[in-house]
């Protein structure tokens, strides 16, 4: 996923630090990624949310609000209001940049300024919270214990999540204006709201409050045992898996490039570019997918290049085992073939001439149903082993690559 460290002009004139994490091919829409109070565009859970919905397409832009990670700007000086703003700004270098964000996502604090903010982005149309709370006056509630000094002395030092911050009475003063039900109902947007039951900073009533003052089309996932930053990676993928799906029911189809074609008897492969190694596999009228596993960089939208040799495998021997079946007779009523491939070291093969380094095993475990005796079950063993494709496969094969201008 190839992203790029960016900046922009904040709400009061800082540089805010942000990345932009693309998908491969050209981006189906852009997304603007709020995240949480006094934490980093850099958490995990935003970075895994961006990476799942740049493998589907959506280019994601998060920042860093003035004052935290690695935006300049004061803490002290910023409230509820500039974050506001700063995320407008955001919005406003995607669409001078780029094109304007589809879809806004913001976590806890940031929920509720994408909340706020969503009608002054008016391309936007779809909105997704997790663990936001319905009034922004809520974040008063973690600064409980330094509220009275606050008010008094105008301002105090606090820790929260164990780094010290600088707040000011104004920053209280900003939280106790903003009252969200309305923008809610007048935001004109699909809304997918995301809240663990069990979030001990931000209550599930508050997530049942964002719902309710929605219009439809709105959507509610519970994150079950979840804690509010999402700090298990289990549950920060899962929200990023939910997101991905969710956020395609409106954003326009992917307009992916047709694969050349191919004549009967042929096979052309090519990049999708919808992933790392997504590739369209065209086998005259027939199409499909092959693709890596997310754990080497794929998005596994198809099978692996040796799961599909294996496909191969496995279908010859029913298709030759059912030809033989036919020719002979035999009460064989069906056929199942599971294979398994795998490297191992040529000395433990007692019948391979390799004696060096590895060879690929593939186990071939075949089921024959149907009344069938021994002796017809062993002679349709025998022809498992002389189905075409396995014959390739222990062959000698001649391949023979040259480069051309087109396909």
């Amino acid at each position: 996923m190839p992203s790029e460290r960016v900046e922009f002009t904040g709400s009061q004139g800082d540089a805010l630090a942000a990345r932009l994490d693309r998908p491969l091919a050209a981006p189906r829409a852009y997304a603007l990624f709020a995240h949480c109070f006094t934490c980093s565009k850099d958490i995990f859970a935003a970075s895994r949310i961006a990476r799942a919905l740049a493998a589907y397409g959506v280019a994601v832009l998060r920042f860093d609000f003035t004052g935290l990670g690695s935006s300049q700007g004061e803490f002290a000086n910023t409230n509820f209001s500039s974050n506001v703003e700063d995320l407008v700004r955001a919005a406003d270098y995607l669409r001078q940049h780029e094109r304007a964000p589809a879809i806004l996502i913001g976590h806890s604090l940031g929920g509720a300024a994408v909340l706020a903010a969503a009608s002054r982005v008016p391309e936007a149309v779809a909105v997704a919270t997790i663990g936001a709370p319905a009034d922004p006056a809520h974040v008063s509630r973690l600064l409980a214990a330094q509220k009275a000094e606050i008010e008094s002395e105008g301002e105090a030092e606090v820790v929260l999540g164990g780094r010290t911050f600088r707040i000011r009475k104004q920053f209280l003063d900003d939280l106790a204006g903003h009252k969200l039900d309305a923008a809610i109902g007048a935001m004109n947007k699909a809304l997918l709201v995301l809240h663990s039951p069990i979030d001990e900073t931000v209550a599930i009533d508050d997530a049942a409050r964002i719902f309710t003052a929605a219009k439809h089309p709105k959507s509610f996932v519970s994150l079950d045992s979840a804690d509010h930053l999402l700090t298990r990676h289990a549950d920060a993928e899962y929200v990023a898996e939910v997101l991905a799906g969710w956020v395609g029911r409106y954003l326009p189809a992917a307009e992916a490039e047709a694969p050349p074609a191919a004549d009967q008897g042929e096979v052309v492969v090519s990049e999708t570019g919808e992933s790392r190694f997504a590739q369209a596999i065209v086998a005259g009228p027939h199409r499909l997918a092959a693709d890596e596993p997310a754990s080497v960089g794929g998005a596994d939208t198809g099978p692996t290049p040796y799961g599909l040799l294996l496909a191969a495998l496995g279908a010859c021997t029913t298709m030759t085992l059912r030809l033989y079946a036919e020719r002979k007779k035999l009460p064989l009523e069906k056929v199942s073939v599971r294979l398994r491939h795998e490297k191992i070291h040529a000395r433990d093969c007692e019948n391979c001439e390799t004696q060096e380094g590895k060879i690929d095993r593939i186990e071939r475990e075949i089921v024959l149903e149907g009344p069938l005796d021994g002796a017809q079950r062993q002679r349709l063993l025998e022809i498992a082993e002389k189905c075409p494709v396995h014959r390739t496969l222990h062959s000698e094969v001649l391949i023979e690559s040259r480069l051309t201008d087109q396909l």
